[in-house]
């Protein structure tokens, strides 16, 4: 059946919809053993409930610490499971991007346009006087990292929330994110301080623009679950696919308060060694592939390919 299908390929993404999936499969094991002892149907649902009981007891040890198997096993698999729609957050906010760009090199008054006058005029007198990132050292850097890190989750939370707009409203602070970023950073190259924008902004810019991008993807995971509610009703997808996205959204929290860090304590030193800049940039950009692109697909791989306990449940 498509219900033991989807079992075996998608491990659960909580404690309650595994303990529900056990619940089923034992159920059919107990009616298949009834009817069909011998049948090759029962060996593979006892496989799969053995599988699924091996893993609920890997978990009642790990209840001990909730917090380390949130971070460790829980939010990894829901991240796996969505990784379709985080490929669609980021393809979509790389196309605005490029496409701020792009018009940007065409029209000299895009770059006005979307990051406004007041902000251009400012980054041109920090040119003028020899810091082009001055901007980064206009507060104290106690007092950015708490404006920094608010405007973050503000920001990352509307892109999620927007998702209950059918998505279109994913889409668009998407679009608005990406163009800002687009003509923010070809204005930096047209002014010939491409490279030295990538070392200083990209800093904290790292972490800022993936969380932004992994944001959408958890708006997108609501908006999945309104429009598609399969077998469910509508209102019970919503809360599901609300659900899982409000765990992604956590996840973030640690990034927005890291990225905070670095743009509060850390970009401003605008004169630090190329090589530290490019280190802390490549860490970041590490952590973001390791955590929500490859280990969820090994967690989730291991999960598929756990031994089998040999008992008949």
């Amino acid at each position: 059946m498509d219900k033991w299908k989807q079992i075996q390929q998608e491990p659960a993404s909580s404690p309650d919809e595994m303990a529900r999936q056990f619940t089923e499969l034992v159920n059919d094991l107990g009616y298949a053993k009834t009817f069909y002892p011998r049948s090759k149907v029962t060996e593979y649902l006892n496989g799969l409930a053995s599988r699924i009981y091996l893993t609920i007891y890997r978990n009642k040890k790990e209840e001990k610490s909730r917090i380390l198997h949130f971070w460790k096993t829980e939010l990894p698999l829901t991240i796996r499971r969505y990784h379709r729609e985080l490929l669609y957050s980021f393809c979509i906010f790389l196309l605005f991007a490029i496409m701020a760009a792009f018009s940007a090199a065409q029209d000299e008054t895009f770059v006005r346009g979307v990051l406004g006058n007041a902000y251009v005029e400012m980054t041109e007198d920090n040119i003028e006087k020899g810091d082009p990132f001055g901007v980064y050292k206009g507060t104290d850097e106690w007092s950015m990292f708490l404006q920094i890190a608010l405007n973050n989750i503000r920001v990352s939370f509307m892109v999620f929330v927007s998702g209950v707009f059918a998505g279109i409203g994913t889409v668009y602070m998407l679009f608005s994110n990406g163009m800002m970023l687009g003509s923010f950073q070809y204005y930096f190259f047209a002014k010939g301080l491409g490279w030295p924008s990538v070392l200083v902004i990209w800093i904290h810019g790292t972490l800022e623009i993936s969380a932004i991008i992994i944001a959408g993807a958890a708006g997108f995971v609501i908006a999945g679950h309104l429009l598609f509610p399969g077998t469910y009703t509508r209102l019970q997808s919503l809360m599901t696919g609300a659900k899982n996205g409000l765990k992604i959204m956590i996840g973030l929290v640690p990034v927005f308060i890291v990225a905070a860090f670095f743009e509060g304590f850390i970009t401003r030193h605008s004169t630090m060694p190329a090589w530290l800049s490019i280190g802390i940039l490549l860490l970041s950009l590490f952590f973001i592939i390791w955590y929500f692109v490859w280990y969820p697909i090994s967690l989730s791989r291991k999960m598929k390919n756990a031994p089998k306990l040999p008992v008949s449940i």
